[in-house]
């Protein structure tokens, strides 16, 4: 698995990850938001779709457990982070990863059957359990496709764009 690590020391920092982030992305892709609450999973989505083109506000699906946005390439931010197993066959969520948009999940550890083959999983690190300190973010690519976006990612970053 290919991956990208790095300190991130504040809430604007992480909306402009967030946005190098969507430069990379494509229809199909899925990212997987992975962190305790507070970690940042939120902030980080709406860099994503800030940088994929919309807008508008950007709330945590946190209560409608899917929010749609329409941008350069459409949307679904989803958060399962009050779901069950039990609950998520009937959120059709399968429909989602087939259609021609970016998929973000919070809280993709209550996926039952784990995470698909491909797209990019972002876990969010608290340093010794503190919030007022920076997060580390991971990025790991799964699959050739995940693979190649952290590949893209790094060289973003590393140029400093």
């Amino acid at each position: 698995m290919t991956n990208l690590k790095l300190m991130v020391d504040k809430p604007e920092a992480m909306v402009q990850l967030g946005e190098k982030i969507a430069r990379v992305l494509q229809a199909g892709d899925t990212v997987y938001l992975v962190g305790e609450i507070g970690a940042g999973k939120t902030t980080l989505a709406r860099g994503i779709v800030k940088g994929l083109g919309y807008a508008g506000r950007v709330t945590s699906p946190t209560f409608t457990i899917v929010n749609m946005y329409e941008a350069r390439i459409q949307v679904y931010h989803c958060d399962f982070y009050r779901l069950g197993e039990e609950d998520l066959p009937d959120l059709g969520l399968e429909d989602f990863l087939e259609k021609d948009a970016v998929v973000l999940v919070e809280w993709p550890e209550k996926m039952e059957r784990g995470l698909p083959g491909r797209g990019l999983v972002i876990e969010l690190g608290l340093i010794a359990g503190d919030y007022d300190l920076p997060r580390i973010v991971d990025i790991k690519g799964v699959g050739a496709t995940g693979a190649a976006r952290v590949e893209e990612l790094k060289a973003i970053v590393g140029a400093g764009d």
